[in-house]
């Protein structure tokens, strides 16, 4: 199963880090370093799972979370927090995130997240064209 994420973190050298990683694994992974660009990139093409930080200047991992619930209710979402905002990590759960991960993220952890995730999703997409 191929396998589509939206890497969303303010901190680049992390995001090319992770980006790397998940495409040595046949990953395909789309880079936004804002929320802004999160949202526009989700306006321009589909994606299974999304990793989103909470922390981030302008717009948080929150609102761009209420955003994805709205544009595209199907995606799920993991969130990324660091200890001293585990809080936001539980108020994305209560926002429909899938889970979240503690920063820094322990990689192996996150991939298997994240391809629960993507057959979660999967799942959600069969039944709802079954009707």
């Amino acid at each position: 199963m191929e396998i589509r994420i939206l890497l969303v973190d303010d901190e680049a050298d992390f995001v090319e880090t992770m980006a790397k990683r998940f495409r040595i694994r046949k990953i395909t992974v789309a880079p936004a370093y804002s929320g802004v660009e999160a949202l526009k990139l989700m306006d321009e093409q589909d994606f299974d799972v999304v990793i989103l930080d909470v922390r981030m200047p302008g717009m948080d991992g929150l609102e761009v979370l209420r955003q994805i619930r709205l544009k595209r209710p199907l995606t799920e979402v993991i969130m990324l927090t660091g200890h001293a905002s585990l809080d936001a990590g539980m108020q994305g759960m209560n926002l429909g995130a899938y889970d979240y991960v503690l920063k820094p993220a322990d990689f192996d952890e996150l991939l298997d997240k994240v391809r629960r995730a993507a057959e979660r999703k999967a799942l959600n997409v069969r039944a709802q064209a079954k009707g």
